[in-house]
């Protein structure tokens, strides 16, 4: 009932061309009552004149009774579209939403492995850089004990020359070695 009462507070452009033309074709074939000389009623002719307002109601409430169908069906119609119209778009959120879920769990994975990868790459760092500053080390403790074997071979050798030097003295000779340019 309240749909009826819906239909038919709408306007009449709602309703389609096609129906109008109905309903209009259905006024058209309405018979006008007769514009017959005026004459007092006979029993026989007051019974077919009720008979044919009759007929015109009963036309009337069939025009009308068509309307409400046929508005009723277009009210069922649109109602129907309008719920597809929404399952529809349901789905579509239903989709996109999906699709969101996808690409950031995808995303999420990526940057996981490109996390795992840089702390890959960080340990062979720190363990290349442990290496390096070990061969540095090694490097500086071989570099100290080659020092130390010079600074021990120059103090032999300042050793060796200080003998050869107080034996030279004690001696009273020369060194041939260095004045070879002054002896002759």
């Amino acid at each position: 009932m309240g749909e009826e009462v819906s239909n038919k507070t709408e306007p009449e452009d709602s309703v389609p061309k096609e129906h109008n033309s109905s309903v209009q074709e259905t006024e058209l074939e309405k018979p006008e009552p007769p514009n017959d000389k005026v004459t007092p009623p006979s029993p026989a002719a007051a019974q077919d004149h009720a008979s044919k307002k009759d007929t015109e109601e009963s036309l009337d409430k069939d025009a009308m009774l068509a309307r409400v169908v046929t508005e009723k069906r277009l009210a069922l119609v649109k109602a129907w579209e309008e719920s597809e119209k929404t399952k529809a778009e349901n789905r579509a959120y239903k989709r996109l939403s999906a699709v969101g879920f996808w690409e950031d769990s995808k995303k999420a994975s990526v940057e996981a492995q490109l996390k795992k990868i840089e702390e890959n790459l960080e340990k062979k760092k720190a363990e290349y850089v442990e290496k390096m500053k070990n061969k540095v080390a090694k490097i500086h403790l071989l570099a100290e004990e080659k020092r130390a074997v010079v600074e021990a071979q120059k103090r032999e050798e300042f050793i060796d020359l200080e003998e050869t030097a107080s034996k030279f003295r004690s001696r009273g000779d020369t060194p041939r070695r260095f004045f070879a340019c002054f002896s002759g």
